[in-house]
Formats: structure tokens, sequence, C-alpha cells
């Protein structure tokens, strides 16, 4: 069985964002929606995933991750908006 693992960024209720990664989207999307997801998206739910990548291992999805939040909001947005007709591909 191929194992996925996915960086994700969510737009919570109050229009932040979040990021994070997992290896199972669609339950841990659900989880956030139910308020155990994470301290941060608990408060701020419903939230949806805008944006989401999938890699070979958890480091590279954890870099992703880690890279995107050190990124101020409008270039995070950006990035979004730029790899948008990728994963309409899929």
């Amino acid at each position: 069985m191929e194992n996925k693992h996915y960086f994700y960024v969510l737009q919570c209720r109050d229009n932040t964002l979040y990021a994070g990664y997992t290896n199972n989207l669609e339950k841990r999307v659900t989880m956030h929606n139910a308020g155990k997801g994470a301290k941060y998206t608990k408060a701020r739910t419903p939230v949806t995933c805008i944006h989401y990548e999938i890699f070979e291992t958890k480091q590279e999805a954890m870099r992703k991750e880690y890279a995107f939040k050190q990124l101020e909001r409008k270039k995070k947005l950006e990035y979004i908006r730029s790899k948008a007709h990728e994963i309409t591909k899929k």
C-alpha cells in the first residue's frame, strides 16, 4: 500500500490560514471541523482545505509546511494561487 504525505492549507472561518501535515487529508480535515484537529482551528471552524500537495516522504511534506509557515500572508496567498492550476489537473 502506497503512503501519501500531504502538506495542506486550510482557510478558517475567520479567514486566517492554517498549514499542516497529514497522511490522510480527508480524515484530517474532518477532525479539524469536529474541533479535534488542532488548538488553533478548534475555535475557527468550519475550515476549508484550499491547497494541498502530495509528497513521497513525511520529511518532504514537513519541510514544505515549515517553509510555507515562514512566509508572510501575502506571499502564502500568492504561492497558493500560483499552484492552483496543478491541483485541478490531478
